[in-house]
């Protein structure tokens, strides 16, 4: 699989990561099996980048990832893990801590789930308002010096963060949700990595399976994010829907999946940019690598664009009470 550099300091990844976000019940129930063996496919596809969060499942998708390399070349994969997301017992989530005591006692529960000596890509899961980025940033560089992590990354913050955050220590990757439907970062955000040589890693390309073309009105089951999320309720998913079925279209004319489109949509904006696949089947999952032969011309991408513009999507990507959390809106 081709692979490009993740941003100007950072590995070597290929041109699609795996989120494994999924295989721990966010999007309802999950199959520990069936996730273990889409790792394992996703590695043997060439893929070498698998991304997680401490607080995914608490602690289960690590343990789960885990599992999955144990045995394997520690060479042949990269790991990308997000921290500070605090949790209660029920699953409710109570806000985020990036105290540099705080950071050191993550990644020591990290890398004993995951069985690993050190984590390729640490970065804090969203900005911690009540500690200033540049102690957040030099906590994780004491990290690098002590051979925990290798390299720094953001997730989920904005131009001004961004450019504080570098100004301490190389910054390799910005992770942020971008897909057709969610493309709020081309006005700031993404031209400030480009200027700096940080890299994205983007997830969501599929808008959590609203744009993968498999998407059924009234799909979510309990226990599933989508039935909070304002695109998949009612008044808004019908619109969305109505979108998906216009891609559909363009995609019929290419041989490919809708999906396949949105994928390939999200990898043509730059290869700075590596779309991350939250694919928890290996069905799903070689769906996804079949983006990677097709090409789109600058008549495709007009297409793409006339049947989903800028701004198209009915309902914010998160609630309301979570956007106001996230830097990257503001």
């Amino acid at each position: 699989m081709e692979k490009h550099q993740l941003g100007k300091t950072g590995p070597q990844v290929s041109a699609l990561g795996l989120g494994c976000m999924g295989m721990s019940g966010m999007y309802g129930p999950s199959d520990r099996a069936e996730g273990i063996a889409t790792i394992h496919a996703a590695l043997d596809a060439g893929i070498n980048l698998l991304d997680t969060g401490d607080f995914y499942g608490m602690g289960h998708n690590e343990m789960l990832i885990g599992e999955a390399i144990k045995g394997l070349n520690r060479d042949d994969f990269l790991l990308s893990v997000k921290f500070g997301a605090l949790r209660d017992p029920s699953g409710a989530w109570l806000g985020y801590d990036a105290r540099p005591a705080a950071i050191r006692n993550f990644v020591a529960y990290s890398l004993q789930r995951l069985g690993v000596d050190h984590i390729d890509i640490y970065r804090p899961a969203r900005l911690d308002p009540n500690v200033p980025i540049e102690e957040q940033i030099g906590a994780l560089s004491d990290l690098i010096k002590a051979g925990y992590i290798r390299h720094i990354g953001l997730s989920e913050v904005g131009a001004d963060t961004i450019r504080r955050a570098a100004a301490v220590h190389p910054i390799v990757d910005l992770q942020i949700e971008y897909s057709l439907i969610s493309r709020g970062i081309e006005d700031k955000i993404l031209p400030t990595c480009r200027e700096l040589g940080i890299g994205i890693t983007a997830y969501g390309v599929l808008s959590r399976g609203l744009i993968s073309g498999h998407w059924q009105k009234d799909n979510a089951q309990k226990g599933d994010f989508r039935t909070m999320s304002p695109r998949f309720q009612a008044g808004n998913i019908e619109k969305n829907l109505e979108l998906v079925e216009a891609l559909r279209k363009i995609a019929d004319t290419k041989g490919a999946s809708v999906a396949q489109i949105a994928i390939a949509w999200v990898a043509a904006q730059g290869k700075e940019i590596v779309p991350v696949i939250g694919a928890r089947r290996r069905d799903r999952l070689s769906e996804a690598l079949g983006s990677l032969p097709i090409e789109l011309s600058a008549e495709d991408m007009t297409a793409i664009e006339r049947a989903i513009p800028k701004d198209a999507a009915a309902g914010g990507r998160y609630p309301d009470a979570q956007l106001t959390h996230l830097d990257s809106e503001k």
